[in-house]
């Protein structure tokens, strides 16, 4: 999950989205690192030394005409696995929870419409690298605004899976002030003070001080902030990456806390 070199690949053009047939009726950006772009049915090829996707999924994660993804050259496409192997584009991506929590949120409400998805995570990338101004801040904000004028209204909620990067001693103690800085402003670059979003609350970490970001993230203070705890995942050898059921759960459990908290 750790980066040494980062290569990011940003598109301009703000507020602007290739026509196309495909339209939805409702936005939700997919934003943090690697466990939100999906790294489930990873694995090491021996032959290579390369990690490869296993090409798996279950029927949780099934495309359908009614998910779409934003590409990235901001064309409406309908969303399969790997959902963000365009964005985070350096790193091999698998099953994440994008799929499964839209599936789930349309297998309980039939009649939701059209759901698209905006992929905008990158694996091993640390919430200072989030912050107003960066490649990554600049670059969900474009996406959003692009979503969101080409449907005409509002983005339904944030989901956000990040803080494994940000176990060290210094970077867990700064990591609430930095995400909660990171939430204002993106509320604010939206024009949507009161933008829902759905908190992961990371379960694993590089460093000693996982308790500290699980902290940080449980006693974030602001209006319309939903946690949903990761706790209880099963991960990849790695011991870093949730594997394909828990990504799967863990997307079934924010579409269940979205349409318990904000869907009425």
């Amino acid at each position: 999950m750790f980066l040494s070199f980062i290569f990011f690949v940003f598109v301009p053009n703000v507020g602007s989205v290739t026509p196309g047939g495909l339209k939805p009726d409702t936005i939700f950006l997919l934003a943090g690192q690697s466990n939100m772009a999906g790294r489930g049915g990873i694995y090491n090829d021996t032959k290579t030394n390369l990690l490869k996707w296993d090409g798996m999924f279950p029927p949780q994660c099934n495309p359908t005409p009614n998910i779409l993804t934003l590409s990235l050259n901001k064309t409406w496409d309908i969303a399969s696995e790997p959902l963000h192997k365009e964005i985070d584009n350096l790193k091999t991506c698998g099953v994440g929870p994008g799929m499964p929590f839209s599936n789930q949120i349309l297998a309980k409400r039939p009649n939701f419409g059209v759901i698209g998805l905006v992929p905008c995570a990158v694996g091993g990338t640390k919430i200072e690298m989030w912050q107003k101004g960066t490649i990554l801040y600049n670059q969900l904000v474009d996406r959003a605004k692009a979503a969101r004028e080409s449907v005409g209204g509002n983005i339904r909620a944030l989901l956000w899976y990040q803080g494994e990067s940000d176990c060290g001693e210094q970077d867990s103690m700064l990591y609430k002030g930095r995400l909660e800085k990171f939430f204002n402003d993106l509320r604010d670059d939206l024009y949507s003070p009161d933008l829902p979003i759905l908190l992961v609350v990371i379960c694993s970490g590089e460093g000693n001080f996982l308790s500290n970001v699980r902290d940080a993230q449980l006693n974030i203070n602001l209006k319309n902030v939903v946690h949903v705890d990761s706790l209880g995942s099963t991960l990849l050898a790695d011991h870093l990456h949730l594997d394909t059921n828990s990504a799967v759960r863990i997307g079934q459990k924010l579409a269940d806390s979205f349409l318990n908290n904000f869907f009425h």
